[in-house]
């Protein structure tokens, strides 16, 4: 069915824009075209909840001491770093204010069979008195961290910090540097088995996949913008309530007022695009509508523009369905996705006193990191409180044939992880929940223009934007998908002659980490013009 007369739209029924997907990106770009007065069609294929990898996820419910107990999914704990300014600039806009839970304390766990270490580390980074990129030094302070170490890892200090060094004069998503296929393995060659346990599991935990699969220009665009120029880059704090409720409905909320006000641009749900084409006037939209009762009918509209805010296999997919986009395909190197499972334990007593609200796992272990969601959501904050017992959460990145283990398995392996890290909790768990997240998050990498897709393509008036999106800003996951969504809307503003929005710049490095970063590029660049005569 082709519907021509909405309000609106140009009078041979094209819209301004079509959005495909209703994730943080889709919805920012759709927010900043409507607010100048275009009319954005939202095609969203999840018939209940928009919000992309940020959307609700199956409610949990159980029983205890003769209560009902709900507690909302999702895909994750998210926090919110000090370097996402645009993301923070968006909801005061629109009065979205969150009262944040600030970050106290993250641990660093190792456990090699029987023997389970651990230290505090998070502060110690974000706190230190020593100006960065040096301020990692401030981990030396802590006797706790003392303790994790042996000979050999003290030996490794030196390959660490010409590495820290390599990362400072590097910036791979400025540069459009893939570092020539190289990965986290290949960085960490050289340093002793606890210290790459350490950095492996801090990159695992952005970007979920195993050292021989991270790419190097990820993991350094990582370190740079979220510890290495700056100590505060490392503060962050967590959303109150989980993303659904404190970050996704306020956004579409103020979606669906901006689009009431200006009388024109719809959000659809259930609306799941089969192919897009060009036309004379800029591109054919082709979708399954589900409606009431399970009826689904097919329906077309035609617009000037074009957003891509799909998840990275989502566009690949349709973009090789497209008979004028797929020929230039072969030629670009789409993010692939990977899967992840989240698994939540309630108990019936707190866990030690003291104890981080939140850490990486290594070693060993099954489970890639905890957050005790008794000390971050206001629900589960609630329930401690009421019961005297306590929530965690954790999440496990894989590798793949983990993941592929029935859900019994990977609680039952969870929960012996658990025992290990907290043995007075062994015995104490009164429910356990799994959810799997589908393979869509990807791994972060820097490339070649006609390598990796950017929020401008090869094709007129067809734009991407999303945390996956080649493009030359620092910012990384929510703060990506919120810069390159608003860098999407500007293209089409600017091409309609119409105000584009300020795009606020992420922080300059430290003064110490500025200069050293100049002296380091300035040997790069005498080393290539050496290998160039040579």
């Amino acid at each position: 069915m082709h519907r021509d007369n909405r309000e609106g739209r140009s009078d041979d029924g094209r819209w301004d824009v079509i959005v495909i997907g209703a994730g943080l990106a889709g919805l920012t770009a759709a927010l900043h075209l409507a607010e100048r007065g275009l009319t954005p069609l939202i095609l969203e294929a999840d018939p209940n909840k928009p919000g992309g990898r940020l959307k609700a996820g199956p409610t949990v419910q159980f029983d205890h001491k003769g209560r009902s107990w709900r507690f909302a999914g999702e895909h994750g704990v998210h926090g919110v770093w000090s370097p996402y300014r645009n993301l923070q600039a968006l909801w005061a806009r629109h009065g979205i204010r969150p009262v944040l839970v600030p970050a106290q304390e993250e641990s660093w766990v190792l456990g090699v069979g029987r023997h389970v270490r651990r230290a505090p580390i998070g502060s110690a980074i974000r706190e230190s008195w020593i100006p960065a990129p040096l301020h990692y030094l401030g981990l030396l302070g802590r006797p706790a961290f003392w303790r994790m170490l042996d000979l050999r890892d003290i030996a490794a200090m030196l390959p660490i910090f010409v590495t820290l060094m390599t990362a400072l004069s590097i910036d791979p998503l400025a540069e459009n540097q893939p570092l020539q296929g190289m990965t986290l393995a290949d960085v960490c060659k050289g340093w002793s088995p606890r210290m790459t346990a350490l950095f492996t599991g801090l990159s695992r935990n952005a970007l979920p996949a195993n050292p021989d699969e991270i790419p190097a220009s990820g993991f350094f665009a990582f370190l740079r913008f979220y510890t290495l120029r700056r100590r505060d880059a490392w503060a962050f704090s967590y959303l109150p309530d989980p993303a659904p409720e404190a970050l996704v409905v306020p956004l579409v909320d103020a979606l669906n007022l901006t689009l009431r006000r200006g009388q024109s641009g719809e959000l659809r749900l259930g609306a799941r695009v089969k192919r897009f084409w060009r036309d004379a006037g800029g591109w054919t939209v082709a979708w399954t509508q589900q409606g009431e009762g399970d009826v689904v009918t097919t329906e077309t509209a035609r617009c000037r523009h074009l957003i891509m805010a799909t998840d990275a296999p989502a566009a690949g997919a349709l973009l090789r369905e497209c008979p004028d986009t797929a020929p230039a395909c072969d030629a670009l190197r789409l993010p692939t996705g990977w899967p992840s499972a989240v698994l939540r334990f309630w108990f019936d007593r707190q866990p030690p006193r003291g104890e981080s609200e939140a850490g990486i796992l290594s070693g060993d272990f099954v489970l890639d990191n905890f957050f005790w969601l008794s000390r971050i959501y206001n629900d589960y904050i609630a329930w401690g409180r009421a019961t005297e017992g306590s929530a965690v959460e954790t999440h496990i990145y894989g590798p793949p044939e983990l993941l592929a283990q029935p859900d019994a398995t990977l609680l039952a392996l969870a929960q012996a992880d658990l025992a290990r890290v907290w043995p007075t909790l062994k015995g104490h768990v009164i429910h356990a929940s799994l959810a799997r997240n589908d393979a869509t998050h990807t791994l972060l990498r820097a490339g070649q223009p006609h390598e990796h897709p950017g929020v401008m393509t090869p094709w007129p008036h067809l734009l991407c934007c999303g945390d996956w999106v080649r493009d030359e800003s620092p910012a990384m996951f929510m703060e990506r998908a919120c810069v390159t969504g608003i860098k999407a809307a500007n293209a089409i503003l600017h091409e309609r002659g119409l105000p584009t929005w300020p795009l606020l710049p992420h922080g300059a490095a430290e003064p110490l980490a500025w200069a050293l970063e100049l002296q380091m590029s300035a040997i790069r660049s005498r080393l290539r013009q050496w290998r160039a005569r040579a």
